[in-house]
């Protein structure tokens, strides 16, 4: 008896051991087509027994800090990590990453050129992108009809504050205009610097001296705290994305400008109260159109500290397919699918018919130039961020001034000032001036 108990412990202890060997860890961003792609996982273990997948599933600032930490540190805590255009090239030079393995199978050149080469670096794939975007403005065209409004394409920010007054009704629950105030370098000041970049604004002049008190910073962030206190839903401080999404659904947003990836989301009669009654546009401008509307993709990289990169590599790969893609399709339909990555795509019939929002996707994502995303000159390359390692802790510490900003903690004065400083120490600190 006791040397069967004896095999049977040792024997349970193999299998956990050999499923330990086999379970990948995937860190990920708590969004609608990451819970998709947890859901439909169980049909790539299948087809791969020796693999199983354990899901992390973090709200975008958490994950940026868990994943920025495991990989500087080799941690080896996950397997493969959701990350950005931000952090891909950076972390690829230095030697972080795992160049992905793309065979023809997987098609690489069907990915959307301005995505590929934001996910590479020196011509190699270091992250697969799962979905792509850019910005765009979404809007109630019920409203908009019913209040006798006309927008251009894109619209103006002085159109769409003389629409958000137009249709803010907050005794009926509907908000002129919902825009990210929670603070985060890729949370508020995603959509923040777009504004600055259109009022002619950049965040370091060629000398690398932050310009966060200069007359464009003043005036966008002045228009912006103006237009959410006046037509905005109350905590706006508090919301960013998933929040904006939910409050858009509900019917309690007349506007919206966010990524273009939401557009799926409000045109989808199962989640969205309001779908069938919104019209997109490009996102606004105001002094120049360069820098309007951010270019972004949720990619999939495998960092070096992995154990099981052979595996890792296998589910990237199917994660980000085109098969993937019409495996999302004919379980939820094509509304449905992540979007911004692939070329067959925007060619796919099916597709097209289903998604209203597709050719105004495609055209803002084609419209973006990381390398001349300012008015004025600017040294780095990035819309919505600054391709360098220290803009994270930089738009961090300007993201919760404008939060506090918008809350009516400070001024915008005092919170650019504040903002100023904080970015003149990180920059000195790098060595970038004295």
């Amino acid at each position: 008896m006791k040397l069967k108990a004896s095999i049977t412990i040792v024997a349970g202890m193999a299998a956990m051991a050999a499923a330990q060997a086999g379970e990948l860890v995937v860190a990920t961003v708590n969004n609608g087509h990451m819970i998709e792609m947890q859901k439909l996982s169980k049909q790539f273990e299948q087809a791969n027994p020796g693999i199983r997948l354990k899901w992390v599933t973090l709200e975008e600032g958490v994950l940026r800090q868990r994943v920025t930490t495991d990989i500087a540190t080799k941690g080896g805590q996950f397997d493969v990590m959701t990350i950005g255009l931000y952090e891909t090239p950076i972390w690829a030079k230095r030697g972080w990453l795992v160049p992905i393995k793309a065979d023809p199978a997987y098609a690489p050149e069907d990915i959307l050129p301005p995505i590929a080469s934001g996910l590479s670096l020196n011509g190699q794939l270091y992250a697969a992108p799962f979905y792509g975007e850019s910005s765009m403005l979404l809007y109630r065209s019920d409203l908009m009809q019913k209040a006798g409004i006309s927008l251009s394409d894109p619209p103006t920010w002085e159109q769409v504050r003389q629409a958000a007054a137009k249709i803010h009704d907050p005794k009926s629950g509907v908000y002129g205009i919902c825009l990210r105030g929670k603070p985060g370098w890729g949370d508020n000041m995603a959509l923040i610097t777009t504004m600055v970049n259109t009022f002619g604004g950049q965040w370091f002049d060629m000398s690398w001296k932050p310009q966060l008190t200069s007359e464009p910073w003043k005036n966008a962030i002045t228009f912006y705290v103006d237009l959410m206190k006046k037509y905005g839903p109350p905590g706006a401080s508090a919301n960013s994305f998933n929040e904006n999404l939910a409050l858009f659904n509900e019917g309690k947003c007349g506007m919206w400008v966010d990524a273009s990836i939401a557009a799926s989301f409000v045109s989808d009669p199962k989640q969205s109260k309001v779908a069938g009654k919104v019209a997109f546009a490009q996102a606004p401008t105001a002094v120049t159109p360069k820098g309007a509307n951010w270019l972004w993709a949720w990619a999939l990289g495998i960092p070096v500290g992995s154990k099981k990169v052979e595996e890792a590599q296998k589910f990237v790969r199917w994660a980000t397919s085109r098969d993937y893609i019409q495996l999302v399709a004919k379980e939820s339909g094509w509304a449905r699918v992540p979007t911004g990555t692939r070329q067959s795509t925007y060619a796919n019939p099916d597709f097209l018919k289903a998604a209203s929002f597709a050719e105004a996707e495609r055209k803002a994502i084609f419209s973006t130039n990381p390398s001349d995303s300012t008015l004025p000159k600017s040294p780095y390359v990035g819309v919505q961020f600054a391709a360098i390692p220290e803009f994270q802790a930089i738009g961090v510490a300007v993201g919760q001034q404008m939060s506090a900003a918008l809350a009516g903690k400070v001024t915008v004065d005092k919170a650019l000032e504040v903002a100023q400083a904080a970015a003149e120490r990180e920059m000195r600190k790098a060595g970038y001036y004295k």
